[in-house]
């Protein structure tokens, strides 16, 4: 048996159906045998039609289960590669929230060790704005401000790690720049 996934609480409250019934069901389907679209496929086939957005819920089970059976590591992507995330709130409106992230992370040479690939890029719609930059090392970190009543969040998504340590150095690179943003 592999790693259990941290999110089958979540899945069992949100579905109405304990981890112990999904693994069962996809066991019984030989869903080990299946891709993980395949696996998504199956479990929606099983999501309670009241639930909101059971296509998530799809995906968060077959991530569990192969999870379970030891295919993928917590915070490892379908390619193999792992992510992570850090996130704290501001007492800022999304522009204002934007500007001091882009205060914080405009003059940096290195990040984390790493230098840009190409200059991070922006975007923004209504209720959100992001920062998005590769890096030398092959990661890359998606910044996503959204609103959070008076408030913003800034949430910092890391993919295309090597490993769990390198996704555990990134949070703490983050974490670092998160708090100096908010002194």
């Amino acid at each position: 048996m592999g790693t259990k996934s941290s999110n089958t609480s979540a899945i069992a409250k949100a579905t109405g159906t304990p981890w112990e019934t999904w693994s069962a069901r996809l066991e019984n389907a030989k869903a080990d045998e299946l891709t993980h679209k395949e696996i998504a496929e199956l479990a929606f086939t099983f999501m309670p039609p009241a639930l909101e957005n059971p296509g998530w819920w799809a995906q968060s089970v077959a991530v569990a289960y192969e999870q379970q059976i030891g295919r993928r590591l917590p915070g490892q992507a379908q390619d193999g590669t792992f992510q992570g995330s850090v996130s704290t709130t501001l007492a800022e409106d999304l522009d204002g929230a934007l500007a001091r992230w882009e205060k914080q992370v405009s003059g940096l040479k290195l990040f984390n060790g790493q230098t840009l690939v190409e200059p991070a890029r922006t975007s923004a719609s209504e209720r959100w704005r992001y920062w998005r930059a590769s890096f030398s090392d092959g990661t890359k970190a998606q910044v996503d401000i959204g609103l959070k009543v008076d408030k913003c969040s800034i949430a910092i998504n890391i993919t295309k790690a090597k490993t769990p340590d390198q996704v555990s150095e990134w949070k703490s690179f983050w974490r670092q720049i998160l708090a100096e943003i908010k002194a």
